[in-house]
């Protein structure tokens, strides 16, 4: 997956790199990519596409909810495999099962998208009209998005994985989501993620690390 320099993201990402909201700081980014492998990313695609092959035999689960049935087309698998690519690409030291992901993405809308982002980014995008005026923060998001992607031939997917295995959380997380948009034709795909995190535990934590550090100092100080 070959990053894309794409300057009108570059404002929104500034913006939202961690933006204080007093109790809680929103953080956000949004980073483009052209699927093409570079790299390691020939080895570990086909790594993958064994890898789900390998389920694939082993599988006996007629379960709705089983991946097989999607997994089972190689248009699907080279879907999944991409976004598992970008995953990889946007978060090196994190070990990712490409059926396991399989399991967290959903195929959603972008009226989903907007829905989401509306209820949980309300305050960021009140600062954001504050510090730029003109169009909203989503407007504005939507725009670079559709240059890039063209948002009516997308894909959009969602990824949602099990708190213990979410690359996107942060210790005093609140809350995070994540969307895909893949656009199977122009084979691009924009990462969008975006979370919350409270200043409190963030805070509490520090707090605890110069209590420790401190003890740490007197004890070095005592003899014994």
């Amino acid at each position: 997956m070959k990053f894309l320099e794409y300057t009108p993201l570059d404002r929104i990402n500034d913006f939202l790199s961690e933006l204080n909201l007093g109790e809680r700081t929103i953080k956000g980014r949004l980073e483009a990519y052209s699927c093409k492998h570079t790299g390691t990313d020939k080895k570990l695609s086909l790594s993958l596409e064994n890898e789900i092959l390998d389920y694939l035999g082993k599988s006996s689960d007629t379960d709705s909810s089983s991946p097989v049935e999607f997994l089972l087309s190689r248009s699907s698998r080279k879907t999944l495999i991409y976004l598992v690519l970008t995953l990889c690409h946007m978060y090196p030291d994190y070990d990712l099962s490409a059926v396991k992901a399989h399991q967290f993405l959903t195929e959603e809308s972008w009226d989903t998208f907007k829905q989401i982002f509306d209820t949980n980014m309300l305050e960021a995008s009140k600062e954001w009209i504050e510090a730029y005026g003109g169009s909203s923060l989503l407007e504005t998001i939507y725009k670079p998005l559709d240059e890039v992607v063209k948002l009516s031939e997308c894909e959009i997917y969602s990824y949602n994985p099990d708190s213990d295995a979410d690359p996107f959380l942060e210790k005093g997380a609140i809350w995070s989501f994540s969307f895909f948009f893949y656009n199977r034709k122009l084979k691009r795909v924009v990462s969008s993620s975006f979370c919350c995190l409270s200043n409190l535990v963030a805070d509490g934590f520090a707090a605890d690390n110069l209590c420790y550090e401190e003890d740490g100092e007197i004890f070095d100080n005592m003899d014994i």
